[in-house]
């Protein structure tokens, strides 16, 4: 018998859509892409996370000669929140990402790591975290959780 996921997110169609602290994450993402560390792909990505606090926290991509040794922006900025503001909630997290000359994009949505690494975070924090992956020209996709882009996932209740 064949059975169908359906994902919900929400299509913003470009930035005027976005209340003030989302076009401020928006901004944050777009302004650390530019220093983001992709001399090989030459695709640079920028990350911010809005904590409970009201705190930006924002990271790219950072790669490595040796592939497996790089990590995207989005594990950057989560792995240095739970590091640093370990007691403190995740609200929401925006991405921006695509080649480093490009003037226009797509919505870059986060990797299968990035998507698992952020299910963690919900899981640690018992709270879902809305994220936002947009295109260069302000097009945005919002989903209210990365469980709407990961359907099987994969946590430590299988353990």
């Amino acid at each position: 018998m064949d059975k169908q996921i359906k994902i919900n997110f929400e299509a913003i169609e470009n930035y005027s859509h976005l209340n003030d602290i989302e076009k401020t994450l928006f901004d944050k993402a777009m302004e650390i892409r530019e220093i983001a560390y992709a001399p090989y792909s030459d695709f640079t990505v920028g990350c911010a996370i809005l904590l409970e606090n009201g705190d930006i926290i924002t990271g790219s991509n950072q790669e490595n000669a040796a592939y497996p040794s790089g990590l995207c922006a989005e594990r950057t900025t989560i792995f240095y929140t739970g590091a640093n503001f370990p007691e403190i909630k995740i609200k929401k997290l925006f991405v921006i990402g695509a080649p480093r000359k490009a003037t226009t994009s797509v919505p870059i949505p986060p990797c299968g790591a990035c998507r698992q690494s952020i299910l963690e975070y919900e899981a640690k924090q018992k709270e879902e975290i809305e994220i936002y992956f947009a295109s260069l020209d302000g097009e945005i996709y919002k989903t209210k959780s990365i469980r709407e882009l990961l359907p099987f996932s994969f946590d430590a209740s299988f353990l």
